[in-house]
């Protein structure tokens, strides 16, 4: 019981963590000629004395507990697993997310595909405040970003995901691993999907890049968790790979289908 009245002592503060930042001087001079936007409105910072603007901050939605004891989406009433956790075996581990999806899909939605990509310092001090700790007790050996098709990489000049988990990995010192697994199949948008349709979608999606492994435990990094489907097919691949342990941490995590 003390172990988990720590953890949300912890949990507390780092929420309230994420807004915060400390500028260096040259830092500062590139604030003035090219301003950052607030991740949550879009609007003009002042001064960057924020990574937010302390109004939208207030109306963020975190995960709150209870949460499911296996994906970490946030529970109506007290009990141990969501109903989705309850309907399907996942083959990951645990997995945990900052916010939840509903109040930060506009936001995601320009970090992914509107270039947005500055959002992802206050991401991922939100993800390193918030499930850090968590992370280390899990005893996390690297970040592994989930890969997207290289063309599509192309098209959009980055992947989301691979910010995210540098941006952890700068704050937490938890090495990221990029060269461990790939994205082989070109898969249309999950969220268009139903479940059945997302596992179809990720069949033979991923290869492993590396035919010895020599990791024990992972942290898949995501921007948005739903359903699971993407973690587990990455868990499966990962698994034959000799990776025993495979946790998942999202930015975001939906209500499911």
């Amino acid at each position: 019981m003390e172990d988990k009245k720590l953890e949300q002592r912890k949990t507390i503060s780092g929420y309230k963590q994420c807004a915060g930042n400390k500028r260096k001087c040259g830092e500062l001079l590139l604030d003035l000629l090219f301003p950052r936007r607030c991740p949550v409105c879009d609007g003009v910072l002042r001064f960057r004395k924020e990574l937010v603007c302390p109004s939208c901050f207030q109306t963020v939605r975190f995960v709150r507990e209870p949460f499911c004891m296996k994906c970490g989406k946030s529970l109506p009433e007290e009990g141990e697993y969501c109903h989705d956790c309850r309907e399907k075996t996942h083959l990951y581990v645990q997995g945990a997310a900052v916010f939840e999806y509903a109040g930060m899909a506009s936001s995601i939605y320009r970090f992914k595909y509107g270039g947005r990509q500055e959002y992802a310092v206050f991401y991922g001090r939100c993800m390193a405040a918030v499930l850090g700790e968590r992370m280390r007790r899990w005893g996390v050996q690297a970040l592994v970003p989930v890969p997207v098709h290289p063309s599509r990489k192309r098209r959009r000049g980055y992947n989301q995901a691979e910010l995210l988990a540098d941006a952890i990995g700068g704050l937490t010192g938890i090495p990221v691993r990029k060269d461990i697994i790939a994205r082989r199949k070109k898969t249309v948008p999950q969220k268009d999907l139903n479940v059945k349709q997302r596992q179809n979608n990720l069949k033979k999606a991923f290869k492993i890049l590396e035919n010895d492994v020599k990791l024990d435990t992972i942290v898949i990094i995501d921007d948005i968790y739903t359903t699971g489907s993407t973690i587990d097919a990455m868990t499966a691949v990962l698994h034959g790979a000799g990776v025993s342990r495979v946790y998942y941490a999202a930015l975001a995590i939906g209500n499911g289908l």
